[in-house]
């Protein structure tokens, strides 16, 4: 294993924490789990391509068109190594969102004799723990193709309720899809489990990995799943750029969500037919400075090594947990222990609306997201309005709690509860 990294050496790699906040204060970043901060080396490598290399990939025979196709080949195999997944099967989109419609509205087009089609009678099946971004979109397809949205509840804990695994993945299950870890509650879901039971009737399995990719190591092969999708901007890359993982076999018979140039074979005035996978699914120019940004940050992510990232959000989510565990009058939502739990630490005070609470931990340079989450359904199932969420990653640590603690405190003393 790599040498465990120092969170404060690390953050002298991202410029942002130079910055001071309202009152001088010191930049506390928890709201990795809505965007990640940026390396330096992130933003260097997307100014070099814009300054040295810019071209349309895949459209020209010039020296710059050649380097920038070149770069951005090149980081789709750094995205296939550190999914362990082949390079052909690593689709650049514009964020996971788009990545998740784009199965669905792959499997919306499918001809009625192909094995991604859906009818009435058929079956989705997500679970409540889902970020809208992995709801709306089979919702959606549910509707145009008349099949049936069915769902997994969550428990008192906050993790998914299996117990009736066997009535929810019937043999009338085309699609699972259900997310890896909670943006809400920080639950890491027992996936090999599910994906069993999906593959057991013939579904496929669809995974949101935005909360877990940037977290933990993944492996798609040993996960067994058939689609993955992450975001490049919660993973320290950029916006603007997303990654959509199928199997090949899969996605080479899938039909494209968006049609145009580069993402076909041939072309007549009446008649198209598709390029393989992965040109097929990347019509239009790319986001090439983009997809270039998020491969030097991944890795920057190998460099740390994986198993350290884990192992470090790992003893500082206990640490914060300890923390929340001695505070009267403040509730943690979702699992109150470290086990199969990621990095993600949503609650309530007594009292307060979280819009507040967030207001004044500002005050103190403690920036959490506060809200729904974009998960509506799970905030109604708790009986919420919403929570306050801190999420940590690499370039955060113990004193990063410590200020949050304080701050809650402060909180607390300013609306007097």
């Amino acid at each position: 294993m790599k040498p465990m990294f120092t969170p404060a050496e690390i953050r002298k790699d991202f410029p942002i924490f130079e910055k001071l906040m309202r009152g001088g204060n010191r930049l506390v970043y928890l709201d990795s789990g809505a965007t990640s901060q940026k390396p330096r080396l992130v933003l260097d490598a997307e100014r070099n391509f814009y300054e040295m290399h810019n071209a349309a990939v895949h459209r020209g025979a010039h020296l710059l068109a050649e380097e920038a196709s070149s770069a951005y080949e090149g980081a789709r195999e750094v995205i296939a190594n550190f999914l362990g997944a082949q390079v052909d099967e690593i689709i650049f989109t514009k964020s996971a969102t788009e990545s998740i419609n784009a199965i669905a509205y792959s499997f919306g087009n499918s001809s009625p004799d192909s094995r991604f089609a859906l009818k009435p009678g058929d079956r989705i099946v997500v679970s409540e723990l889902e970020h809208h971004a992995n709801l709306i979109p089979w919702q959606q397809l549910a509707k145009r193709t008349g099949a049936e949205l069915a769902w997994f509840p969550i428990n008192a804990e906050g993790r998914l309720d299996l117990s009736k695994i066997d009535e929810i993945i019937t043999k009338k299950t085309k699609v699972v899809a259900i997310t890896h870890q909670s943006n809400v509650l920080g639950t890491i879901v027992p996936i090999a489990k599910l994906v069993d039971a999906a593959h057991a009737v013939g579904a496929v399995f669809v995974l949101d990995a935005c909360q877990s990719a940037p977290h933990f190591k993944i492996d798609v092969k040993s996960l067994n799943i058939d689609y993955l999708a992450f975001s490049g901007h919660k993973a320290l890359g950029p916006t603007g750029v997303g990654i959509l993982w199928g199997r090949l076999d899969y996605l080479n018979e899938m039909e494209p969500f968006l049609t145009g140039g580069s993402m076909i074979e041939s072309v007549t005035m009446s008649e198209a037919t598709w390029a393989k996978a992965p040109k097929r699914f990347e019509a239009g120019v790319p986001n090439m400075a983009q997809a270039v940004g998020l491969a030097a940050a991944i890795k920057y992510l190998d460099e740390l090594g994986m198993a350290n990232v884990e192992e470090h959000e790992k003893k500082l989510t206990g640490y914060a947990l300890d923390k929340f565990a001695n505070l009267k009058g403040v509730k943690v939502i979702g699992p109150k222990t470290n086990i199969d739990r990621g990095s993600v630490i949503s609650f309530e005070i007594d009292g307060i609306h979280p819009h507040d609470v967030g207001q004044v931990l500002d005050q103190y340079g403690v920036a959490v997201r506060t809200g729904h989450h974009c998960a509506w359904p799970l905030m109604k199932k708790l009986g919420l309005v919403g929570t306050t969420r801190a999420s940590f990653y690499v370039y955060n640590d113990e004193q990063d709690v410590d200020s949050l603690i304080i701050a809650i405190e402060e909180a607390k003393k300013y609306f007097k509860v």
